[in-house]
């Protein structure tokens, strides 16, 4: 029975922090919104425990804060810790990519799946998402543009620690830029599309097709980071 219960309750938990993790990621839950363990208890009826757990988890991920007197709070990130996760994003990825010739594909870390298999998988990912930034749909994007890092990330490094470093930036430059997204006229203007051309790159093996195609993203990025500063400072 302890056992069981354990089970239910780490269930519970990892179910709480991926709603709210997803509630953060579309925008929902704003940067500085704050709430306590009741009110997200009462909300998905269910005991404080997991609930308190999931959120702890969720500070640890760098999306929530703790406040010992008013509970949890929306992290707040600014256009500086942007420009932050666009610049370690360049040097990491930058450095995958150099670590492969130009001709010479990256090797599936998985034995038991092809390199070919898998990148048709991240590949069909691409394509959703490289439709949704098209359409400005930012709820499709989001969900498949994380996933397709994550898997592209795992297969051109064999290291896990980096595949979820960069999962890590990723998420948190989702969550900095949705508000910002959702107020832009133009939102699709500002949406990156080339996940089709980054993957078909990578699977001809052409390491300098691919490093531009990242290079012109991260540019990309921080131009934006620049549209923001200038807003701001006009106000």
């Amino acid at each position: 029975m302890p056992a069981s219960g354990a089970v239910t309750r780490n269930t519970l938990r990892r179910q709480i922090a991926d709603a709210l993790r997803d509630e953060v990621l579309a925008g929902r839950l704003q940067p500085g919104e704050e709430f306590t363990v009741r009110q997200i208890a009462e909300q998905y009826g269910v005991s404080a425990t997991p609930v308190r757990e999931a959120l702890v988890d969720l500070c640890a991920q760098g999306l929530l804060d703790s406040d010992q007197h008013r509970g949890f709070r929306v992290h707040a990130f600014t256009v500086a810790d942007y420009r932050d996760m666009v610049e370690a994003r360049m040097l990491v990825v930058d450095g995958i990519f150099r670590r492969h010739t130009p001709r010479t594909p990256p090797v599936s870390p998985v034995p038991d799946v092809g390199l070919g298999v898998a990148l048709v998988s991240v590949r069909r990912r691409g394509e959703a998402a490289a439709r949704a930034a098209r359409a400005g749909d930012l709820d499709v994007l989001i969900g498949y543009d994380i996933r397709y890092w994550r898997e592209l990330a795992r297969l051109i490094s064999s290291n896990e620690h980096i595949a979820d470093f960069l999962h890590r930036l990723r998420v948190h430059a989702w969550v900095f830029s949705v508000p910002y997204l959702r107020a832009e006229r133009e939102m699709h203007g500002w949406l990156w599309a080339g996940h089709v051309e980054l993957v078909d790159a990578i699977t001809r093996g052409d390491g300098e097709a691919a490093l531009t195609v990242v290079r012109e993203y991260n540019a990309h990025s921080l131009e934006w980071a620049d549209r923001l500063e200038a807003r701001a400072r006009a106000r």
